[in-house]
């Protein structure tokens, strides 16, 4: 009797190679991220927040597959927001993540209502979309005892962050690799600030995600970051590398060669000489006053 052995084709094993590169490569930008910010501690209840999109599905893909070399004992759960946008495939993620076995939880908040009554025809929905959703998620975190949320927001988003508030809010400020929300209730962990956006495209498309677009305002996008994403994806062709460039200027700031005040005590930067009187504004640009009968200019 024959036995057949069928033998990938020299494509296949390209491929297979390729992909097990990619995966690698994902996997250990994630665990940079996660030991450089000491974002996953012994303990944790980790909160991934799963969108549809090919960003969260690949951070909970590396997530899952990084916790079972762990140095440290965490547990996982899935969370996707409801939004009851209409055509939503609602039976997609439960589905998905019953098979892949983690443990979720789908809320439901009916805030597709809402962003359609609060924001005029024409104007862009992101923003109170995003509140309402942060919101939402904050909140089962805190009744849950969650202890990290995690956002799948990567390298490209914190650099098209960086410019849109540069150039449309006066502010050099990007997103945080790791942050404490504003009521000192949530951690929020962003493990994939390393990572390429085209890499997580790739993946996303050889593990097959059941990807669901965003239909609340008909896949609008926010206009600003659209120029921007333009403007880097120009960058990039005319200089490979810029982009990271970009990125890593993030990682290595010198306060002391910006002019923020408040981050440097340019004031009393005197060298050797006895610090003086620090002179204010009113001091430089408001006139002394004069005698009594004096007219001259």
């Amino acid at each position: 009797m024959e036995i057949r052995v069928d033998v990938p084709s020299p494509r296949a094993q390209k491929l297979r190679h390729e992909h097990g590169k990619l995966q690698q490569r994902l996997r250990r930008n994630v665990g940079r991220a996660i030991a450089d910010f000491q974002m996953i501690e012994d303990g944790d209840r980790v909160m991934v927040c799963l969108s549809g999109g090919k960003d969260s599905y690949t951070l909970l893909d590396i997530l899952l597959e990084l916790r079972k070399k762990a140095p440290v004992d965490f547990e996982i759960v899935a969370v996707n927001l409801d939004q009851k946008q209409p055509d939503f495939p609602a039976q997609v993620l439960p589905g998905f993540l019953r098979e892949l076995g983690v443990p979720f939880e789908i809320l439901e908040q009916d805030t597709y209502s809402v962003v359609k009554r609060v924001v005029p025809e024409g104007k862009t929905m992101c923003g109170l979309c995003s509140r309402l959703r942060r919101g939402a998620l904050y909140t089962y975190a805190k009744e849950h005892a969650i202890t990290k949320i995690a956002l799948g927001h990567h390298r490209d988003d914190v650099v098209e962050t960086l410019f849109l508030n540069m150039f449309f809010g006066s502010k050099l400020k990007a997103m945080p690799p790791k942050l404490l929300s504003d009521d000192g209730a949530n951690v929020v962990i962003r493990p994939l600030i390393y990572c390429r956006e085209p890499d997580i495209a790739r993946y996303a498309e050889a593990r097959r995600f059941p990807i669901i677009p965003c239909n609340l305002c008909g896949s609008q996008e926010h206009l600003q970051r659209v120029q921007i994403k333009k403007m880097l994806a120009d960058w990039e062709r005319e200089a490979p590398g810029r982009v990271e460039n970009v990125f890593r200027s993030l990682t290595s700031v010198t306060a002391s060669h910006l002019a923020d005040p408040t981050l440097y005590d340019f004031a009393t930067l005197n060298g050797a000489r006895p610090a003086a009187r620090a002179l204010t504004i009113e001091d430089w640009l408001l006139e002394a006053p004069q005698p009594a009968g004096d007219s001259s200019p």
